[in-house]
């Protein structure tokens, strides 16, 4: 992905995260870029001075990634997490916007495989899921068993050891990641 591409994606989602947040309607966008008509798993994650305030995503998106991360920017700022902490007008010049463009998703037999800061994680055992963006394990210092544990335990709502049974699934994606911090 070019920078003028990341920057364009990044655009996209300020003007909705304001307009979202402002409660104001939100138009739609449209490109002629085919890189923004693909079908493309993201999230759209929000910071405030390095505090998460949302953070959505989608792994098998049914539209564009542009209408995708139109529709994940409004959700970050309604992100369940923070329902009685909202985001504000007043706090938007401090919200940082980071996109990961994903993969598709793979299986794996070895879950040990993964490499930290390049592989994110999605664990699945019945009704049961959790994911990891590749830069929670970098951002965190976790090994490989503590990234995978940690995603069971904290974000699935499994025993933090299911990533080693045979009835939970492990799929490991990449992502492009890219935020508004990178082009200031």
């Amino acid at each position: 992905m070019t920078d003028a591409q990341k920057k364009s994606l990044l655009n996209v989602a300020r003007k909705v995260v304001e307009l979202a947040v402002r409660r104001q309607p939100i138009s739609t966008f449209d490109s002629e870029d085919p890189l923004f008509n693909e079908p493309r798993g993201c999230f759209v994650t929000l910071h405030n001075h390095g505090q998460l305030r949302g953070c959505i995503g989608q792994f098998q998106p049914s539209a564009s990634l542009l209408k995708t991360i139109r529709e994940l920017a409004v959700a970050a700022t309604q992100d369940s997490r923070f329902l009685s902490n909202p985001i504000t007008p007043a706090e938007l010049s401090a919200i940082d916007i980071e996109i990961s463009v994903l993969s598709p998703l793979e299986q794996t037999d070895d879950p040990l495989s993964l490499e930290l800061g390049k592989h994110g994680i999605y664990i699945k055992q019945g009704y049961h899921s959790g994911c990891f963006l590749p830069q929670v394990a970098t951002e965190t210092g976790w090994n490989r068993e503590e990234f995978l544990s940690n995603c069971c335990g904290g974000k699935a709502g499994l025993s933090p050891h299911a990533w080693k049974q045979s009835d939970t699934e492990v799929y490991l994606f990449t992502a492009e990641i890219f935020g508004e911090k990178d082009f200031d």
